[in-house]
């Protein structure tokens, strides 16, 4: 048995993860972790159920399961692979493995998830879309649930605006929910990448969406819920984020809209404030500027390689990033002395040089600023 027919008999053998996930980091392979027999699987906790699957896996499942593998841009990732995101091996309850459709690299990018309602009003589709649109220009990537409403606008925005999204599903990789999302789900994975932890043929189950959140929130750096009512997944979403460690925000929205009742809930509980997104990427700044000469190297896109004599195209029209690009020299300069020669705002100043230094354009040297050398 090779090691992704081993890799997938474990991920099919269903129920808890953790005793998969501690056999196959004990065995320190899918083969080695098969070869341990009935004794070795309890051992490490494995159910009677699962420890038959084991013994004789379903075959029309596993058929199904190659047969997607066998296209070009699909991989099965265990969660001792080190091409899984380091973000997703810190939760508290990892991956077993994903199905990968698309470049996987895209989902060591840092990125911000955009959550919320699935029947949004017009007003808040614009907002996500709003906001994810400015982190894709930012550098960061989107991430989402590919859910009907919020999510879909925020996919989509990323999308058009050259960026990153990173859609994480809650069935196999072969199916949409809503099945209306397909085509979506496809242009993501072309463009981005499509992750989920269910093999293919694996139909859309209820318990199977909180556990996809749990991986939207452990992906991104941030989670910004806009929209979503006093019972919604967005706040399971958020709820996991901040048990994860990371940064909650929320949009607020008129008292007279039952779908902004979710986001007022946050805020009293402590999620930060956001009304526009250069406040996300703001609180993000220094985590993001800690992050990023790994994250360069990771991507093989190191800052002392890039070159550019002129600002990307999706910045040249816009008055501000020019403004800022002629204040900026070869010689580093203060985020002071920035703000005056620019006359904007410290946090304007603060964003647009993140998203400069992301874009591999401007660096910082010892909390000074010029253009890439």
């Amino acid at each position: 048995m090779d090691e992704t027919l081993a890799l997938l008999t474990l991920v099919l053998a269903e129920g808890p993860l953790a005793p998969r996930r501690a056999l196959l980091r004990s065995a320190g392979t899918a083969r080695a972790a098969l070869a341990l027999g009935i004794a070795g699987w309890r051992a490490h906790g494995c159910t009677p159920a699962q420890c038959a699957a084991l013994q004789g896996p379903d075959a029309r499942s596993l058929a199904t399961a190659q047969h997607w593998l066998q296209a070009p841009d699909h991989q099965l990732l265990a969660c001792t692979d080190a091409a899984l995101p380091p973000l997703l091996q810190d939760l508290p309850n990892p991956p077993l493995a994903l199905f990968v459709a698309g470049d996987p690299s895209l989902a060591w990018r840092p990125s911000v998830a955009v959550v919320g309602s699935r029947s949004p009003t017009p007003g808040g589709r614009a907002l996500a879309a709003r906001f994810a649109r400015c982190f894709a220009e930012a550098g960061l990537a989107v991430s989402s649930g590919l859910a009907a409403g919020i999510d879909a606008a925020a996919h989509t925005a990323a999308l058009d605006a050259g960026g990153c999204t990173v859609a994480v599903i809650a069935t196999g990789p072969d199916l949409a929910y809503p099945p209306g999302n397909a085509r979506l789900q496809a242009r993501i994975a072309a463009e981005g990448v499509v992750l989920s932890e269910y093999p293919p043929g694996m139909p859309a189950r209820p318990g199977q969406f909180p556990a996809r959140n749990r991986l939207v929130a452990g992906l991104a750096l941030a989670t910004v819920v806009v929209e979503a009512a006093q019972r919604s997944g967005a706040l399971i979403t958020a709820r996991l984020a901040a048990e994860a460690g990371r940064e909650v925000c929320a949009v607020p929205g008129s008292v007279l809209n039952p779908r902004a009742a979710g986001c007022h809930r946050l805020i009293r509980d402590g999620a930060a404030l956001v009304e526009r997104p250069e406040e996300v990427l703001e609180l993000l700044a220094p985590a993001l500027r800690q992050q990023l000469p790994d994250l360069q190297s990771r991507l093989a896109a190191p800052t002392e390689q890039a070159v550019s004599t002129a600002l990307p195209a999706h910045w040249a029209g816009d008055r501000n990033y020019q403004t800022l690009w002629r204040a900026l020299d070869h010689d580093p300069i203060s985020m002071d002395s920035l703000i005056t020669r620019c006359g904007l705002t410290a946090p304007e100043v603060s964003s647009m040089l993140l998203a400069m230094e992301l874009a591999g354009i401007v660096v910082c040297v010892h909390g000074r600023y010029c253009r890439t050398p």
